[in-house]
């Protein structure tokens, strides 16, 4: 089937931390025959610091980000059989939900794909008439890439007719073991842009643990960080891009995910981070949120921390043989169990299921 999709980004992770999701997902629909057209906004930078060349998985439609523009790429979701609107493009993500179901021709499937589930039922509990909650009547379905039976039960809530869970993952084919890379050498690494609902939670579980231990060496990747006041043995690296995840992840003695405040709090929600460690057989230690055993098992293939102090023991007591037997054990569980090809099945078998129903009735 031809999917029209209107995202964020698919060729750069600048200041975009769906890339990977969407990349993963993607590449592994159109392994199942689907047509792609992945439609992204020239915004803010991201076509600077693109990640990766046009990939051949799916047709990239680069649109200005004017009036113009929008209207163009709205103009072709009438040529897709299923049509999905993803939350976070950054730009016209009103006109965008609020016209696409009506551009898209009879008989087509309209879909909400939310990226950050929590924070969008955050904005749509505090504004009745948010856009969202108005365009549900008009969509078939809403996925989304975490947040389990809490949101599920609170999309439901607000009226949509279907909402799934499509969890993030990982694709081997991307994120692997590699060599070590001195670049990223040190106890702990994190990885995550500074973003409102996250700085507090890395103060706690990152920069309280640097302090704790200041005989150990502590590294902070991504966006926005370089103004931040951290201990003297925290290095900043500044935006890693996605070739250089791997050596990221297998570099340092352990990397940390911290989630941000709404997904932590509404849980079932693992982030990107923790498939990408994971399949690089990293020794990963996580700030604690519920559902995480549905994922990695603790003390097992993932070590879970309830603050910083537990972050600053688990990597006081941390030995290079323990973390390297934690590590192949994630990649083993991640390798079965959660990577895009089997995501990719389940949001096969859901669109097929209901355009075959729909032109059955």
């Amino acid at each position: 089937m031809k999917i029209a999709f209107y995202g964020s980004s698919l060729l750069s992770s600048y200041w975009n931390g769906a890339a990977t999701y969407y990349r993963g997902m993607l590449k592994e629909l159109a392994a199942l025959g689907h047509e792609i057209v992945f439609y992204e906004p020239d915004a803010f930078d991201r076509q600077k610091h693109r990640d990766i060349d046009a990939p051949d998985y799916a047709r990239v439609v680069v649109y200005p980000a004017t009036a113009d523009g929008l209207a163009s790429v709205i103009a072709q979701a009438g040529a897709a059989d299923v049509v999905v609107k993803a939350s976070g493009v950054g730009v016209f993500d009103r006109e965008l939900i609020e016209q696409l179901p009506g551009a898209a021709r009879p008989g087509a499937l309209k879909l909400f794909w939310d990226v950050d589930a929590a924070a969008t039922l955050d904005e749509m509990r505090g504004d009745p008439d948010h856009p969202v909650s108005r365009a549900l009547p008009n969509l078939d379905m809403v996925l989304t890439y975490g947040g389990g039976p809490p949101v599920v039960d609170a999309y439901h809530g607000f009226g949509a007719a279907e909402c799934v869970p499509v969890y993030n993952a990982l694709d081997p084919a991307t994120h692997h073991p590699v060599e070590p890379d001195e670049r990223f050498a040190c106890d702990l690494a994190f990885l995550g842009n500074r973003l409102p609902d996250r700085e507090a939670r890395v103060e706690e579980f990152f920069l309280r643990a640097a302090a704790a231990l200041p005989d150990r060496r502590f590294l902070i990747g991504g966006n926005g960080w370089e103004t931040k006041a951290m201990p003297a043995n925290v290095r900043h690296r500044g935006h890693v891009y996605t070739a250089e995840h791997n050596a990221f992840n297998c570099t340092p003695a352990a990397v940390l995910n911290v989630a941000r405040d709404s997904m932590a709090n509404i849980g079932f929600s693992p982030a990107t981070r923790v498939f990408e460690a994971a399949g690089a057989a990293a020794c990963l230690i996580t700030d604690a949120w519920e559902g995480i055993e549905q994922f990695l098992v603790p003390d097992r293939e993932v070590l879970v921390a309830r603050d910083g102090q537990d972050v600053a023991e688990h990597l006081a007591a941390l030995t290079p043989e323990r973390a390297r037997a934690i590590g192949r054990a994630a990649l083993e569980r991640v390798l079965a169990e959660h990577t895009y090809a089997l995501r990719a099945a389940q949001v096969d078998a859901l669109l097929t299921e209901r355009l075959q129903g729909r032109a059955a009735a």
